[in-house]
């Protein structure tokens, strides 16, 4: 006769569909047996791990990549945060909150709230950081304006369309094309206005950039654990600086990203799909022909390459940016479903799990990537980053899903299911976007330090406010 810890382990299995690198509910229930004595520090440790690779993920490698490619680009910051930065930050939650909403067993007003309460904590929670760490500091007055306005828009205009309590395919669709043209107009005004002409300060920014890696979050995590988490990152993000050149990191490089990509879209390839590959009526799982095209041409690179090249290239840079924001995207990940797994061993209602956790696990890529980018000397680029990448999310991911829904039931509307704590997101994320337009315009376009404990404030009302909605309507 099964022990109630043998139960328990076999019911966390047959329910486990972890999307993750780890298991939590199968360390917590199988390994640890159920005993929260010992799961609750293990998972604070691994807790304060991931928060240590994401911090590591953004400052060593995500920021440089962004300010080499807006250097090489010849980006503004306005442009390379509503492009570079908003596709960084933004795309790895946009997938969720599709899936969420349009996937199968899919959970609309999850993927709703998830979208609102992380614009939320960005606009309020991340903006204030920024603005503790960086201000007083100045921001160009129309691009600022423009930003904010724009999302202040496509809020107003969503809570209009959630307000009435259907969506039309059309306005799925007009969400989308709001973004694109908001990007248009972002391009425009580079090229015709006075921050077209900050592009020609692009070599200065390269070399500012070249530093940049040197700057770390302080995270109470051991400095034991700094070299692991640095090895791990030389090996699978290539540095595009020539005096960093090491052919065994290279070509590591090649041998394990493109296995980690492919790790990356399991949930539309698994690793497991079955092609025929040299061998005609023979069929290899997909993982061991890239593993083995990788290592071919790993070999290949350590056996002709012989010098480092004469200087970085666009490729590698553009390499090291979407390795980054893989690991960030993918540690972001595991800090969520860990979280998740705390609440869960502290018996956290759901519905309290979904409005706390949910939120700042989708966000903390965000928070350590627009940090990042503050204590590196570059604020400009993180406020818009602030703006830019929770845009991407409400009007590209949530859109998209919506276009699909809508699709789906056309001519008729797709019927949005109606909850306070959705219109209260709303309500909070207005605010704060009015809150910052008008204090910034009346600071003169500077970000005063004050503002970023009021924004912070105005975050920790709203948590409190919809934990106290969640525990009440569920």
């Amino acid at each position: 006769m099964a022990s109630p810890a043998e139960e328990t382990c076999a019911a966390s299995s047959a329910l486990a569909h972890p999307p993750g690198l780890l298991d939590y509910a199968a360390i917590h229930s199988c390994l640890l047996r159920g005993d929260a004595r010992l799961s609750l520090p293990l998972l604070a440790l691994l807790l304060l791990l991931h928060f240590r690779f994401l911090a590591a993920s953004a400052s060593a490698h995500f920021t440089p990549a962004v300010s080499r490619l807006a250097a090489r680009l010849r980006l503004s910051p306005s442009m390379a945060a509503v492009t570079l930065l908003a596709l960084g930050n933004g795309a790895p939650d946009a997938f969720a909150s599709a899936a969420a909403l349009g996937g199968p067993g899919g959970m609309p007003r999850a993927g709703l709230a998830a979208i609102l309460s992380a614009g939320a904590f960005v606009s309020a929670f991340v903006v204030g950081a920024v603005a503790l760490i960086a201000a007083p500091f100045a921001v160009p007055p129309a691009p600022f304006a423009r930003d904010v306005f724009f999302y202040l828009l496509a809020a107003s205009g969503l809570f209009y369309i959630y307000l009435s309590a259907e969506i039309f395919l059309w306005q799925a669709v007009g969400l989308v094309l709001f973004y694109v043209f908001f990007v248009g107009l972002v391009f425009y005004m580079d090229l015709g206005g006075d921050e077209g002409k900050a592009v020609a300060n692009s070599a200065a920014e390269l070399q500012m950039a070249n530093g940049i890696g040197r700057v770390a979050m302080d995270l109470p995590v051991t400095e034991v654990w700094e070299w692991p988490i640095a090895f791990v990152l030389k090996l699978t993000i290539p540095s595009t600086l020539p005096s960093e050149w090491n052919k065994v990191y290279i070509c590591a490089n090649i041998c394990l990203c493109p296995l980690l990509l492919l790790y990356s879209f399991s949930s539309f390839i698994p690793l497991d799909t079955q092609i025929v590959f040299l061998l005609p009526q023979i069929r290899f799982p997909i993982w061991s022909v890239v593993l083995f095209a990788s290592l071919c041409l790993a070999l290949s690179h350590f056996l002709l390459e012989k010098e480092a090249p004469e200087s970085e290239n666009i490729p590698s840079t553009l390499i090291s940016f979407i390795m980054s924001v893989f690991w960030i995207s993918t540690m972001a990940g595991e800090l969520l479903n860990c979280l998740a797994a705390i609440g869960i061993i502290m018996d956290f209602p759901p519905a309290i799990l979904g409005m706390t956790v949910l939120a700042w696990g989708n966000s903390v890529g965000d928070l350590v990537a627009d940090v990042a980018l503050a204590r590196a000397g570059q604020p400009t680029i993180a406020m818009a980053g602030c703006f830019a990448g929770p845009m991407f999310n409400m009007l590209v991911g949530l859109g998209t899903a919506l276009v699909v829904q809508t699709a789906r039931v056309y001519p008729k509307a797709y019927v949005l299911e109606f909850h306070v704590g959705i219109v209260v997101a709303f309500v909070f994320l207005l605010l704060s976007l009015m809150g910052t337009l008008l204090v910034v315009t009346w600071a003169r376009f500077r970000v005063p330090r004050f503002w970023g404990y009021c924004l912070m404030g105005i975050y920790v009302l709203f948590t409190v406010v919809s934990i106290a909605i969640a525990s009440t309507s569920g």
